[in-house]
């Protein structure tokens, strides 16, 4: 067993940003995705995609979001902040 520390020894960091992120033993660091544009987004893309009627070829787009990061304690070890 290695015994290591976080954040001292090792950065951890989650993704979705759940509840249990800031309860956590150490606060977990997360990226927070922009869930309500997501489900807007999905909602118009496939309204779209549902009206291609009159078109022989369907009209496809990609959307990229970018999620926000939150700091906690799990990321902060090295340069002593405790953002979030």
């Amino acid at each position: 067993m290695h015994k290591l520390r976080i954040p001292e020894d090792i950065a951890l960091i989650g993704y979705d940003d759940i509840d249990f992120a800031v309860s956590a033993v150490v606060p977990l660091s997360s990226f927070r995705p922009p869930t309500e544009a997501l489900g807007r987004t999905a909602i118009q893309l496939l309204a779209e995609e549902l009206d291609t009627t009159d078109s022989a070829q369907p009209h496809h787009r990609a959307v990229i979001f970018t999620p926000e990061l939150v700091v906690r304690q799990s990321t902060s070890g090295a340069e002593g902040s405790s953002a979030g």
